[in-house]
């Protein structure tokens, strides 16, 4: 590997950092705009190329520009757009490449749920979208989609939503659908409990064992599934509370993402917050949890037992990541938030805050840089690459 490369996204223009894993220090070097805001991105299993989706809507808003793009990565880090991007239907609330790399999923949930799925060309660029069958299943508020390590089946993790109002609530499931060239059919469903109290946002599976790990964002859980051959068992093995204060929960207190460790030995996950208060005329933090729960994983069972939680200093952080060799953990917090000091507020900017991880597993807050985000700007999306 020759290097290793932190890019940021804030609304339409991604900022490259060069990362010095040794010294646990980014330097920021390049700048790219994209169609539109970033919703997610990730990168081809060769590291040559990074799949960005866009849209200009938002969560629970109707879109009418949105597009996947393809951006070469150079051997220094930087980006370029590589052929012309691909529009998409509807926004995409999160995407991945399958680990072939010759496919590129995007999942979407409003106003309709659904996956589009894309060829990718030998050279990397996008090719055309593969038409699905109409009826499938995908469920009532995707938020994730994966692919299984051995290329099928395909699983959307389906968060649900609370009751609200008049609104009963709407159950969360696991929903396996076999992927075979590119093509969905139908699979399986995992909800347990029906999947009532059960708001999984999104899972990562283990690096050698047929485990994946679940956050759940409605219930602030940790939850951990084995599986066989792509079948997921009906009931999580083990079932963990992130928060350090389970009992004390605010408003607005939500489970994030998720991420196994490269070796397989721990699990970390976000607790993220941002709830406000009036204070004066400004909204400024009303309390929560913004931390990453570290778990070590038992190597013969897969149990996560937690061992830390580690303060990011930012609000809600939406996605963080590991450096390839497993040696750093850096979190992007979305927006800036005022917050109360003694009689006085201060603004707390959006960031990204580096970590050290130790041969324990447990995480050593290094520093944290500012990022600028202006009125409704967002700092929506984070991932590290190796480069080749």
């Amino acid at each position: 590997m020759a290097g290793t490369a932190l890019y940021s996204a804030v609304d339409d223009v991604i900022t490259h950092y060069e990362v010095d894993v040794d010294a646990a220090t980014l330097t920021k070097k390049h700048t790219i705009t994209v169609p539109a805001k970033v919703q997610y991105a990730w990168p081809h299993p060769s590291g040559r190329h990074l799949y960005v989706s866009t849209s200009n809507g938002g969560p629970r808003v109707t879109s009418d520009y949105n597009h996947v793009s393809s951006l070469a990565i150079a051997p220094d880090g930087s980006l370029s757009l590589h052929g012309e991007p691909k529009p998409l239907k509807r926004r995409a609330v999160h995407m991945c490449v399958d680990p072939s790399g010759r496919f590129i999923l995007n999942g979407h949930n409003f106003p309709a749920s659904g996956i589009t799925v894309h060829r990718i060309s030998p050279d990397g660029a996008i090719g055309d979208e593969i038409a699905q069958t109409a009826d499938l299943d995908y469920g009532i508020y995707p938020h994730q989609v994966m692919v299984f390590p051995a290329g099928s089946p395909a699983l959307i993790v389906d968060r649900g939503n609370n009751a609200q109002g008049e609104r009963p609530e709407q159950p969360g499931a696991l929903r396996t659908l076999d992927f075979v060239d590119g093509r969905l059919s139908a699979s399986a469903v995992v909800a347990p409990d029906g999947g009532y109290g059960f708001g999984p946002r999104h899972i990562d599976f283990h690096p050698s064992k047929p485990w994946l790990y679940a956050s759940d964002e409605r219930t602030n859980r940790l939850y951990m599934f084995r599986f066989n051959d792509g079948a997921i068992e009906p009931r999580p093995a083990y079932t963990c509370d992130m928060l350090a204060a389970p009992q004390q929960m605010n408003p607005r207190q939500l489970g994030g993402p998720v991420h196994v460790h490269p070796s397989g030995q721990w699990v970390y996950v976000a607790n993220r917050a941002d709830y406000t208060v009036e204070v004066d005329g400004r909204k400024v933090f009303g309390g929560g949890e913004n931390n990453i729960a570290v778990f070590r994983i038992d190597p013969e069972s897969g149990q996560p037992t937690l061992v830390q939680h580690a303060d990011t200093q930012s609000f809600h952080v939406r996605t963080f990541a590991c450096d390839p060799g497993g040696r750093l953990l850096v979190t992007a917090s979305i927006k800036a938030l005022a917050v109360r000091n003694g009689a006085t507020t201060a603004l707390v900017p959006a960031a990204l805050s580096v970590f050290r991880i130790l041969p324990t597993g447990h995480l050593e807050f290094v520093l944290k840089y500012d990022v600028e985000t202006t009125g409704a700007q967002l700092q929506y999306w984070m991932g590290i690459v190796g480069l080749q």
